[in-house]
């Protein structure tokens, strides 16, 4: 199965970093709010820096998850339909038969622009997940398995899907 470009580790490291930054504010904030206002008459001592180590330690699981999650995404093109195996506590293989495919985009957010990658996102006729998305690929490899996953889903027309 193809791996994606190691370079979709900095945007998954950048977002996560984001996300942490969002969450401890959130949570330092907070604490700190019901600190200064008086809420909380008699709050123990421990309770802002103990508000700062769980945002701390929450911003490393994230950039933990972030990092390893790279190992574990994988996709390959087979006859049939397109497999995708991903997911760093759960794992979660996807199989998307060609017969199924309504449209294929590629799309690149500012943060894949900068880091010089791009995401194929696969639109399906099903119901429960029904899209799928391929970050981490080099814009002409993008445009290039886009072009093959169109191809084949013409050529599937007709087939049944399962």
């Amino acid at each position: 199965m193809e791996r994606l470009t190691p370079r979709v580790r900095v945007v998954w490291l950048v977002v996560a970093g984001i996300r942490a930054a969002i969450v401890g504010g959130v949570i330092v904030g907070g604490a700190l709010a019901v600190s200064s206002t008086g809420v909380w008459a008699s709050e123990p001592d421990w309770f802002v820096p103990a508000a700062v180590g769980l945002a701390v330690v929450l911003a490393g699981v994230r950039i933990l998850v972030a990092w390893l999650r790279y190992s574990v995404w994988r996709f390959e093109v087979r006859d049939d339909g397109l497999y995708i195996e991903r997911g760093v506590f759960t794992r979660i293989k996807t199989v998307v038969p060609y017969v199924r495919v309504q449209h294929v985009d590629s799309r690149r957010s500012p943060i894949e622009r900068t880091t010089g990658l791009a995401t194929m996102v696969v639109y399906t006729a099903g119901s429960r997940s029904a899209d799928v998305a391929i970050p981490g690929l080099t814009p002409e490899r993008a445009d290039g398995l886009r072009e093959e996953l169109r191809r084949l889903a013409i050529e599937s027309e007709g087939e049944d899907a399962v």
